[in-house]
């Protein structure tokens, strides 16, 4: 792995993320998500995006589809202080990226409940609110 490199594409999403168009936040918000473990691409992630829920939606989407504890804490994180609009795109893509597979659902719920302890309240407190969102979906595929 090339650690200059992945730093390198992080500072220029985190350009990108700060244009003025909505679908150039929206790229960079969603090709940050794949560097989520990277403590310098959290910040530049565009989750709780002021100008247009439609690059909330992407990032939470690309953060989890990670399906890991980086994207789930960031949505968490997000989804303490997320207003009702953006909580509403948040938990859209919560459905599309989870009605499909319960063993991915499974996981995040898991993960989602060893979150709700953390020490950082606002990581615990959405943990809550996303584990209550997880839920409430029935995934389409079992395990045989």
């Amino acid at each position: 792995m090339d650690t200059d490199l992945r730093r390198a594409v992080v500072v220029t999403l985190g350009e990108l993320g700060r244009s003025d168009d909505w679908r150039d936040r929206a790229d960079a918000g969603h090709g940050l998500a794949g560097f989520a473990e990277m403590p310098e691409a959290v910040e530049p992630l565009l989750v709780l995006d002021s100008g247009d829920t439609f690059v909330t939606r992407r990032t939470a989407e690309g953060l989890l589809r990670r399906k890991d504890r980086a994207g789930l804490t960031i949505v968490a994180s997000a989804l303490a202080v997320a207003d009702d609009d953006h909580a509403d795109h948040i938990h859209t893509a919560i459905f599309d990226v989870f009605s499909i597979f319960s063993d991915d659902l499974d996981e995040a719920l898991r993960i989602c409940g060893e979150m709700s302890s953390d020490t950082d309240d606002r990581v615990a407190r959405g943990a809550r609110r996303l584990r209550e969102s997880l839920a409430e979906i029935d995934p389409v595929l079992r395990p045989a």
